[in-house]
């Protein structure tokens, strides 16, 4: 039996050792991938793949409303990188302006503001009613803040209610902010903008 015994320990010592000069690593795609050979041959990476997000297939009550989803995920990709940008600066305006008097806080926004117009008035006043609508829906779901209270926050009342005024003619109500179901569509570009964005 002890005969046995150390047989098969004898022929496992070298296929152990086999096995550990079967392995390595290698870079690709700049990144450090480890692999490893099969008793047949076959050379197995190990690698670790991106999480994968699957939803199930859109339906639509009517072709109408396929070809609004399909103008509004066109409309929404236009307008993403102004919605991360806007998104972005007030989230770090949040936070510089944090611990200021409220005067120097107003004259920082007043200054930014000034900068901002510059690099971005012309760009968003070539946007469809319908683009900005998306932009504000998509800014008031990323915040979790009517687009009023955002202005009420940065600018004061009078300047909310002067915007909120305003929208009124183009048909947009900014003390509303985004609703989740109001407009189904909407919601369904806005949700899987945001998978694809992960």
């Amino acid at each position: 039996m002890k005969c046995v015994v150390a047989y098969l320990i004898a022929m496992l010592i070298p296929l152990s050792s086999s096995w550990a000069q079967q392995r390595g690593s290698t870079r690709i795609a700049g990144q450090i991938v480890q692999w490893t050979l099969t008793p047949e041959g076959d050379t197995l990476y190990l690698y670790e793949l991106p999480d994968v997000s699957v939803t199930s297939p859109r339906h639509f009550d009517t072709y109408q409303d396929y070809l609004r989803y399909l103008r509004y995920k066109r409309y929404a990709l236009k307008v993403y990188p102004y919605g991360q940008e806007a998104i972005r600066i007030f989230r770090e305006v949040e936070y510089a302006t944090q611990h200021l008097p409220r005067r120097k806080q107003r004259r920082y926004i007043k200054h930014l503001q000034r900068e901002l117009e510059e690099k971005f008035e012309d760009k968003l006043k070539g946007l469809t009613k319908t683009q900005g609508y998306i932009l504000v829906k998509m800014i008031e779901r990323e915040l979790d803040m009517p687009m009023y209270q955002l202005i009420k926050n940065l600018r004061g009342t009078i300047s909310a209610t002067y915007w909120n005024t305003f929208g009124k003619f183009w048909g947009y109500h900014l003390k509303e902010g985004y609703r989740p179901g109001e407009d189904s569509i909407l919601d369904a570009v806005l949700q899987d903008l945001e998978l694809e964005r992960k």
